[in-house]
């Protein structure tokens, strides 16, 4: 299947995608790291007992990493284009 160069207009769409996800990520790792140096204060002014503040870094750190490896580590942001371009091949082939 031959490469279709991509327009302008298409390359501006995907760099504003990329960025976007950047800059959501960012806030998401602010938003945790602020809610969580809450919650440690909490638990250090309420007696620092056990450490309860451990399972939402724990969990919602999980999901930071998720999103994460979506925003940093795409090893191929043309693997759906080229899925779907394939697809509409089969489809031409079999209906055109």
């Amino acid at each position: 299947m031959a490469s279709q160069k991509m327009s302008e207009d298409e390359i501006r769409k995907i760099a504003t995608q990329r960025v976007q996800g950047r800059i959501g990520f960012y806030w998401h790792l602010t938003t945790y790291l602020l809610v969580n140096l809450m919650l440690v204060a909490i638990w250090y002014f309420s007696g620092a007992g056990y450490f309860w503040p451990v399972w939402v870094m724990l969990f919602w750190g999980i999901g930071l990493a998720f999103n994460a490896v979506a925003v940093f580590l795409r090893r191929d942001s043309d693997w759906e284009r080229r899925q779907i371009e394939k697809e509409m091949e089969k489809i031409r082939k079999n209906h055109g």
